[in-house]
């Protein structure tokens, strides 16, 4: 609530915009017992600042099961070819811009 936001390139598609935090481990998982006694909290709270296109679309794309076990890194999630082809089509969306 007293955060600001954050602006800059979004670590997915590039384009500079206001930026999310998405947590590389989705907040969801953190308390299955898998990544409570496996993960190190300060990995758990790893994440990238990507804009809210490329968020929603990775929610929207994959369960947190999938995002926590297999792309649980910015590398990862680049080399994904569903991730790819949503890049490429927020790539060509227009930038809102607000005045806040």
């Amino acid at each position: 609530m007293g955060t600001k936001s954050k602006h800059g390139a979004c670590g997915l598609c590039g384009r500079h915009t206001e930026l999310t935090f998405h947590h590389l481990i989705p907040r969801k998982v953190h308390r299955c017992n898998r990544f409570r006694k496996q993960v190190p909290r300060h990995v758990l709270q790893h994440g990238i600042d990507i804009c809210r296109l490329c968020h929603e679309g990775l929610h929207r794309l994959f369960d947190e099961m999938t995002l926590a076990k297999r792309l649980d890194s910015i590398e990862a999630l680049r080399a994904e070819p569903a991730v790819k082809r949503h890049v490429q089509w927020v790539r060509k969306q227009r930038i809102i811009v607000t005045n806040d």
